[in-house]
Order: C-alpha cells, then structure tokens, then sequence
C-alpha cells in the first residue's frame, strides 16, 4: 500500500516537472519567433527605404528633365520672339525712312502747287480783267442790236429758244418714227416667228361637228316600239328632250336632229337605256329622260374636272369647272366649244412661255375665254363681258378676267396676256376646217325662234325641230285653256313674220296636254 502511494507519488512528481520543461520550451521558441519577426520587420524597413531613395532619386531626375527640357523650349520660343522683334524693328525703321522721303516729295510738290496757284491767281485776275471789258463791250453792243432790232434781249432769247425747241423736237419727231419703224419691223419678225412656231407645235382635229346624231339599233323590229302606238312614244321623247327623232327607211338607224348637242346627247343616252330596258311608253320615257338629264350634268362636271387635270389647271371655282364641262356640249361656228378652249389655252401658253409671260395664267384665260358662252341664264352682255364678270364674281386673277374681257376688245387690254388669248383665239378659229359661217348663223336663228316663243305667256318649253321649220311649243294646261292655245298659236306666227327672216314657212305647234295625278297609298 505504501509503495502503490509512493508510485502515485513519483508519478505526479514527474508530471509536474514535463509541464515545467514544456513551459519553458514553449517560451523560449516564442522568443525566438518574435527575434525572427524583428528581423523580418527591419529587413523589409531597410527594403522599404532602398526602395524609397531609388524611387526618390528617380523622380528628382525626371523633375530635372522636365525642367531642362521646359527651359530649353522657353529659351528657344524667347529667342523666336526676340529675332521677330528685330526684324519688325528694321521693318519700321526702313518704312520710317520710306515715309520721311515721300513727306520730302510732298513738301516739294506743295511747294510746286503753291507757285503754280500763284500764277493761275494772277491770270484769272487778268481774265477777269478781260471779261469785264469783253462784258461791257458785249452789253454795248446787245444793247446796240436791241436798238436795232427793237427786241430785247429776253424776246430774242425766247425767239432763239423757240426756234431751237422747234428743230429739236422735229429732229426727234424724225428719229422716233425711224425708230418705231424699225422696232414695228423686228417685232412682226418676232411675232410671226413665235405665231408659226406655236402652230407648228400644236396638234389640233380638223373636224367640225354636225346638227345630228345616228343611233344604231340591232334589227328594224325595233324602232315600231320607239314610234309607239299612232306614234305616242315617239312624240312623248321629242317633248321630253326637245329633239326631232327620224325614223326613216334607214337601215339598223335613227337619225336625232337638233341645233343644242346637250339635248341630243340626252336623246341618244334615253334611247339606248330604253332600247336595252325593252319597256317603252311615255311614263318610261319621262323617267328615264330625267335620270338621263341628272347623269348628263354628273358627266358635265366629270369632263370640266378632267379638262383642268390634262391642261394643268388647279383651283378653279366649281360653277367654272361645271362650266368648262358644259363647253364639251356647245359648238361655236361648228367648232367644238371645249376643244376649241383647249387649243387656246395651249396655244397661249406656249406663245407666253416664248415672250418669258407666266404660262400658267395664259393658259388659264385661253381655258375660260369663252364660259359666257355657257351660262344658263339669258343675258344681253356680249359674252365676252359675261366671261369677264363670271371670272371676277368667283375670285380669277385680274389678268385672268381682263383677258377674257378683251379677247373681242370690248373693253381694254391691261396686260401681255390678253393679246396673246385673242391671237390664240384668232388661230384656233380661223384654221382650216374649224369653223363655218353658215352653222353658227342657223343655230343663232333657231335659238331665236325658240326665245320668241317663250316670251308669251303660259308657255313652258320651246323645242325647234326640222330644221327650223317646225316649232313646238308646250304650255301650262292650268293657265292655257283650248281657245287661248289657238289664239297663242297665231300669237307667235304673227311676231314671228315680222321680226325674222326665214325661207319657206314655219309651222307652230301648240300642244296643250292636261295630267291629272293621284298616288293610292
């Protein structure tokens, strides 16, 4: 038991003394690793400073560079700057001399002109001397002449004067008409040159057109149901469209006469729609006349609206576009209103274009020259004037309207423009084939037998037919009773042999027709 204590004993005892030595063992090695971190630190110090110094020494010597190399560009821009002064001063100092030996000259040329002007101080004064005398003696000697001659000097100065004003202006007179002669001379040159060239560039139809229309049928069966019933179809068209319809032994045709190209197109357009609808009878007719009339005035404005986009013409009023529509249905001497506006609207502008004028207005007043051809209402102006104020009334150029006004010179001509509209009216209308006398004259005479008839009263319509040999007229069944129809008949004959002139005879028929009209609803 007691060696078992004395085991345990020893055994602590040695336990004690391990800790002991690992304690000591354990200090010194911390001793040791702080020496070795010392050393590490003051290498790394030493490194550090090295490094530094290099470093420093490094900047310094690239300080220094910068610094001689900065002096040496200063030194050279000083010494630049000092040559460029020097050589301005020798500069100023050769143009110092330059000025001192021009100043000498213009000392010595002052000195010059004052000698001179001395001299000429003395001759003036010796001329003045001598005009004074030669003034005395002229005075004695005007006044002797004036003694004389019993003038004074102001009447013979005017007589003098008046005498050379007379030769001057006669002299003028003479240079002036040799001028204008000359000037009248190149300028018909000119203008038959820009006249031939504009014909020459523009490309026309030759044709006139007619007083009738031929409708073309299938087969003969079918003008029987034109003619109607002891002919009540054909009479109900002719009333309704105001044209003769000649059904004749023609074959495959039927002929539609009348002075107004308006009423045959609505006609010919009736027709065909009746022949290819197959009903045919006055209540038909009537209906398919007026839808005929409406479509027709549909087209009037397509053909007006087309016209101005192939001439180039923009910005018309539409009553004027409706009007230049209306050109396509009306004739002039047999000449084609709208064709014949055209060609004067292309041949101004080409002549303006030639004279350097504004081609676009010309143009525009050899479109319009004639729409007061087309106005619907009656008017005693000449239809140039009604052109004119139609133009002003819807906003035209002043050149425009003055053009139109006096391409027939009923009123004066204000600018370039307005000749060269009635040159190129005078060309379209005088070209071979465009026009004749003799067609203008009948439709003149038959639209006058029609305004006749319709200045009595209860007449509603006038339609003149064969030629001008047949005159029908429709009156107002509420206001014409049967004898008043007789009367009116005799009526017109006789206003109609007294005012006119015509070959054979006229006949006037008065158709009186009585509709009465309920709708069951």
């Amino acid at each position: 038991m007691g060696e078992v204590i004395y085991i345990i004993l020893a055994g602590l005892v040695g336990l004690g003394a391990g800790a002991a030595l690992a304690s000591v063992f354990i200090k010194n090695k911390h001793q040791k690793l702080e020496e070795e971190t010392k050393e590490k630190v003051k290498s790394m110090l030493r490194e550090a400073e090295i490094s530094a110094e290099s470093l420093k020494k490094d900047k310094i010597l690239e300080a220094k560079e910068k610094y001689l190399k900065l002096k040496s560009e200063f030194d050279e821009e000083v010494s630049h700057k000092k040559n460029i002064l020097s050589t301005n001063e020798n500069k100023l100092k050769q143009r110092e001399q330059h000025l001192s030996k021009e100043l000498e000259q213009v000392k010595r040329k002052e000195a010059e002109l004052d000698s001179k002007k001395e001299n000429l101080d003395a001759q003036l004064n010796a001329v003045r001397v001598k005009k004074e005398e030669l003034d005395r003696v002229t005075n004695q000697r005007i006044a002797d002449l004036e003694k004389i001659a019993g003038l004074t000097r102001e009447e013979a100065r005017d007589q003098l004067v008046q005498m050379l004003t007379d030769e001057a202006q006669s002299k003028a007179s003479s240079k002036i008409k040799d001028i204008l002669d000359e000037a009248k001379l190149s300028a018909t040159k000119q203008a038959k040159k820009i006249v031939l060239d504009t014909i020459q560039r523009t490309a026309t139809e030759h044709a006139i057109e007619n007083c009738v229309s031929v409708f073309n049928i299938e087969s003969d069966d079918i003008k029987g149901k034109i003619i109607g019933r002891e002919g009540r179809n054909i009479r109900a068209l002719e009333s309704a469209t105001g044209v003769e319809i000649i059904v004749d032994d023609t074959p495959e045709a039927i002929i539609i006469s009348g002075f107004d190209p308006v009423r045959r197109e609505i006609a010919r357009l009736s027709l065909h729609r009746l022949v290819q609808d197959g009903r045919i009878h006055p209540a038909r007719i009537e209906e398919v006349v007026a839808k005929t009339e409406k479509n027709i005035e549909e087209e009037i404005v397509e053909i007006g609206e087309r016209t101005c986009i192939d001439l180039g013409v923009h910005g018309l009023h539409p009553e004027l576009i409706r009007m230049v529509g209306r050109m396509r249905f009306r004739s002039s001497y047999g000449q084609n209103l709208l064709q014949h506006s055209r060609e004067t609207a292309k041949l101004a502008a080409i002549m303006a274009s030639e004279m350097g004028l504004n081609a676009k207005l010309a143009k525009r007043a050899g479109l319009l020259h004639d729409i007061g051809k087309v106005w619907h209402e009656e008017q005693e102006l000449p239809h140039a004037i009604l052109g004119m104020e139609l133009a002003k009334r819807y906003k035209e150029h002043p050149e425009v309207c003055n053009a139109i006004g006096a391409h027939h010179d009923e009123i004066e001509m204000t600018s370039m423009i307005s000749p060269i509209v009635q040159a190129s009216d005078a060309i379209s209308g005088s070209r071979p084939g465009a026009r004749r006398e003799i067609m203008d004259s009948y439709i003149k005479r038959l639209k006058e037998l029609e305004e006749m008839a319709l200045g009595f009263d209860g007449v509603n319509k006038c339609f003149a037919m064969q030629a001008g040999r047949e005159l029908r007229v429709l009156v107002d069944a509420d206001h014409v009773d049967d004898q008043t129809a007789g009367k009116l008949s005799f009526d017109i004959s006789q206003k109609i042999e007294k005012e006119m002139q015509y070959p054979g005879q006229i006949k006037i028929t008065v158709i009186r027709e009585m509709r009465a009209v309920n709708y069951a609803r």
